[in-house]
């Protein structure tokens, strides 16, 4: 009885975010519609909670609880401030952002009831990898819930040797980026296994064999083409990074690899809370501490201003003393000010745009969909 009573008060794990980026056409809402899938179908059913950051995507295949669309209308951005899609993606992905910890605070209240979060980043990729807004909801998500980073590859266009070295470039700088626990996905395997890739991955001389056998890869005078030479290089370049890197094949039409891919998912908590928390924590010990040794620096500079101005202007420092017998004549900062908040109440289903109104203790938000 004892074993199931400190069975029943063992703190639950948290759930594990998933962050799906890949290039555009890799297939991310698919692959997200087809875990999303696959959870409903367990025994029992653990449905995750699901995040829509793409605010220009006209329908997405699952029912995401917080969608960016509900709050920032991707149109409209685009005309009041003139922009491309491009600019426009980015521009409402910032306005989200600056709500984001409400989004957090609405993800933690689902944290006991839910084993993942995932979240489908906007199609562009460099949107959400390169901009401040990318990076902050990264590091908001990553300081708060074990993650993992989904690099989603559309496997039947990287049958190519350029083009897969440079779908490795691409997911090597955003490892070193994020500092996260990384998949490579390989989707679309009911098109093209990925057999090759993870050959190419585990023999650089695979890959070379493979490249000299491509087309292009000698000039007119029989002589190794520059890309050629480049690319042979970065293979050498890339070989360690391959060796810690967690590689898992699926088909987000048929199913085939999700279970190893959440397999893989298993494992890279573990990697998150023995590697990315510790570093987590002593960056932010560092950070909190070159703070105070700032304060502290600036109390005493001012401290020692203050010595040298008592010693040049002793007077002066002498009527700068507090009589306590002097009445007070500011007694109007004492007067309580009673501020009547007139703000409406919100009824139930009522749009709220939280890029311009502020959210009260007892105001509701239409964020999360019903599941």
């Amino acid at each position: 009885m004892s074993s199931s009573t400190t069975a029943d008060t063992a703190p639950k794990k948290k759930p594990v975010a998933i962050i799906a980026i890949g290039m555009a056409g890799a297939g991310k809402s698919t692959f997200v519609q087809r875990i999303n899938s696959y959870l409903h179908s367990q025994n029992p059913p653990s449905p995750p909670y699901i995040l829509n950051l793409d605010p220009a995507v006209t329908h997405v295949p699952f029912e995401a609880n917080i969608d960016i669309r509900d709050t920032v209308n991707y149109q409209e951005v685009m005309k009041q401030y003139n922009l491309g899609p491009n600019g426009g993606i980015l521009t409402a992905l910032n306005l989200f952002t600056t709500k984001f910890d409400q989004v957090l605070g609405l993800v933690e209240k689902r944290a006991e009831t839910v084993d993942y979060v995932i979240l489908d980043t906007p199609g562009q990729i460099e949107i959400f990898t390169w901009s401040a807004s990318g990076a902050i909801i990264t590091d908001a998500v990553a300081s708060s819930l074990p993650t993992v980073v989904a690099y989603i590859i559309d496997t039947p266009r990287t049958t190519a040797p350029a083009t897969f070295m440079s779908n490795m470039l691409y997911a090597c700088s955003i490892l070193y980026k994020t500092k996260l626990p990384f998949i490579l996905v390989f989707n679309k395997t009911d098109v093209q296994p990925h057999d090759f890739a993870i050959d190419w991955m585990k023999d650089f001389e695979v890959f070379q064999e493979a490249l000299a056998t491509h087309g292009g890869a000698r000039d007119a005078e029989g002589e190794p083409t520059y890309m050629n030479s480049l690319m042979n290089s970065m293979s050498l370049v890339l070989d360690e990074f391959y060796q810690n890197l967690t590689a898992v094949g699926v088909s987000s039409m048929t199913g085939q690899g999700i279970k190893e891919f959440f397999d893989a998912v298993e494992a890279s908590r573990e990697e998150y809370e023995k590697e990315y928390l510790p570093e987590l924590e002593r960056s932010r010990a560092a950070r909190e501490k070159a703070l105070q040794d700032v304060k502290d620096d600036s109390m005493n500079r001012l401290m020692k201003d203050l010595e040298i101005d008592r010693a040049r202007n002793p007077n002066v420092a002498l009527n700068d003393r507090w009589d306590p017998n002097e009445d007070d004549e500011d007694d109007d900062d004492d007067t309580e000010l009673n501020l009547i908040d007139r703000t409406d109440d919100a009824w139930p289903g009522q749009y709220i745009d939280v890029t311009r109104a502020r959210r009260q203790d007892n105001q509701g938000t239409n964020w999360p969909r019903p599941g």
